[in-house]
């Protein structure tokens, strides 16, 4: 049954080396049960029933790429779009997480969309890769130094906008410390380093008293109740520009953050075909990312999208969609173990915040630095993402430089309408909402 469903032996794989890709992938991911809760936690939201709607998230996207698309890579909550659901979208923008759960349901119907339609790989090409490179590195920036500012590392200054924290507070101390392992594992190549560094960083603080103790181990899944469903009973609050500017985010940023790792999880597997760059696949794992993203919104928590830690899993054997239902399985037996988060403070996740903005910022070795007409454009993407606080903000100034050098530099013909029609309503939008 599982050759039929997974062609092993066509991928020259076996059932042990999925297995031990899957588990591999899952390490390396694994923070995300951490990261996510406290990070929505801080919206409002209930952080015992983020950490379940995480985990229906990864179990149900990860089973979708595995069983319908037969793809090597993990899906479950990312990084980075948490990051603006929080603290641009709810914190800045004073939109309430209930509504923003209705954005991202609405931007997933959208994906889905775009999966059956012909658009899909048209749609990718049109945003120059200058750009995409930069989002991506720039929402490195972006939630690396959220690490630091939650852990109290970096701290608001009136003199200087920012400024180093007490570095004699016990949690500043312990989250420096978690750093400092975090990266020396991750250097070193350690299996699921991040997740060990978070782990021993957590041991470390109970040891010497700065986080207490969890009152258990093991326990009963907790309730999704309070944030299940939210989505769609608060779909008629979408009635505004800056709504539309949510939507148009998370659809751009989930488009191409699950496209990029899918092509170069693919390219690590030799799932591409080296005549005509296509990849084997794709249509269906896109599609798979899509209402993961969608169904994720109903669960209640931030879009689902594929993880780049898969290629982890891909090194060690990972080729079909087996490996992605193995880790849909150890992300259903991490549901029994909630009560473990009660450990996890800022101090604690910021290592992982900084280590994934760390990996995410090598995106910036893709741009042409040397053409001061790409330049410009991704460079103010970058920094306007990291200084406004805001990645959507970065975004838009990217987007509204682009025509603008192009044109200068006498290339107006390579700037196609796409671009011309989002420099238009970031202009509307920077005049009239921001």
């Amino acid at each position: 049954m599982l050759e039929q469903l997974f062609h092993l032996r066509e991928n020259r794989t076996s059932i042990r080396r999925e297995f031990v890709g899957g588990l591999t992938t899952f390490l390396a991911m694994s923070y995300i049960l951490a990261v996510n809760p406290e990070l929505l936690g801080s919206t409002g939201m209930s952080k015992t029933a983020v950490f379940t709607a995480t985990v229906m998230a990864a179990i149900v996207g990860c089973l979708l790429m595995g069983l319908v698309a037969n793809f090597p890579v993990a899906l479950a909550p990312g990084m980075g779009l948490n990051a603006f659901f929080t603290y641009t979208v709810v914190q800045e923008w004073h939109i309430p997480w209930q509504t923003a759960l209705a954005g991202v349901f609405v931007a997933g119907i959208l994906f889905i969309l775009l999966t059956l339609s012909k658009l899909r790989d048209k749609l990718i090409n049109l945003i120059p890769s200058a750009l995409k490179y930069a989002v991506s590195a720039g929402i490195g920036l972006f939630i690396a130094f959220s690490g630091l500012q939650t852990s109290g590392i970096i701290v608001a200054s009136k003199s200087n906008a920012v400024a180093l924290g007490n570095l004699h507070s016990p949690t500043v101390l312990l989250a420096i410390f978690g750093i400092i392992i975090g990266i020396m594992l991750v250097t070193a190549n350690v299996t699921g380093g991040i997740f060990w560094g978070m782990f021993i960083t957590a041991v470390v603080g109970m040891i010497f008293g700065i986080i207490p103790l969890p009152t258990g181990i093991v326990s009963g899944v907790p309730s999704a109740q309070p944030i299940f469903g939210q989505a769609l009973t608060h779909l008629t609050d979408i009635n505004s520009f800056q709504m539309i500017i949510v939507i148009l985010t998370f659809f751009i940023i989930g488009l191409f953050d699950t496209s990029g790792t899918l092509v170069g999880v693919a390219t690590e597997a030799g799932m591409v075909n080296h005549d005509t760059g296509e990849v084997k696949g794709v249509g269906k794992a896109l599609f798979s990312g899509a209402l993961a993203t969608t169904l994720g919104a109903l669960f209640g928590t931030s879009p689902t999208t594929a993880y780049v830690e898969s290629t982890s899993g891909v090194a060690v054997g990972a080729r079909t969609g087996l490996s992605s239902v193995f880790v849909a399985v150890l992300f259903a037996i991490a549901a029994f173990f909630s009560p473990v988060l009660t450990v996890i403070t800022s101090a604690v996740t910021a290592s992982a915040l900084i280590i994934v903005g760390i990996l995410m910022l090598s995106n910036v070795q893709y741009i042409d630095w040397t053409k001061f007409e790409i330049a410009v454009p991704a460079f103010f993407t970058m920094i306007m993402m990291l200084l406004t606080y805001s990645i959507s903000e970065g975004l838009a100034v990217g987007f509204i430089f682009y025509p603008i050098t192009m044109t200068v530099k006498g290339r107006w013909r390579e700037v196609n309408a796409l671009m011309w029609t989002m420099m238009v309503v970031f202009i509307l939008y920077f005049a009239f909402v921001a």
